[in-house]
């Protein structure tokens, strides 16, 4: 089993920065894509970023610019750096790694952002 433990999360203001981590744990394939997903009340599930393995990122268009994922593969960690944050970014964020060849996808419990205009 995978384990996703995430942190960083936080009240900020418009303009301001926050950093998200997400450490994983147990039995982890090499080979797998780790990424951000996030849930605002009321809207589904969308994707903010993801990057594999091998370091090739993907990005939702509303956050391109703004937003960099990147990860430490020895330390099985994610992370989010979310500059110029804007009201629309509040949300939950969750983490995911999901393995193609097995498959199978995990989750983390979610963290809050919330950035006040």
């Amino acid at each position: 089993q995978v384990q996703l433990m995430e942190s960083g999360g936080g009240l900020v203001q418009a303009g301001g920065s926050l950093r998200l981590s997400c450490a994983a744990s147990g039995r982890i394939f090499k080979m797998n894509t780790m990424g951000w997903y996030r849930q605002a009340p009321g809207k589904q599930r969308e994707l903010v970023a993801t990057i594999t393995n091998r370091g090739s990122t993907n990005y939702a268009d509303s956050v391109k610019g703004r937003f960099t994922i990147s990860r430490d593969n020895a330390e099985n960690t994610v992370y989010l750096q979310m500059n110029s944050l804007k009201p629309e970014d509040t949300a939950v964020y969750y983490c995911n790694l999901r393995v193609v060849i097995t498959p199978s996808s995990y989750w983390g419990q979610g963290t809050q952002v919330t950035v006040s205009s």
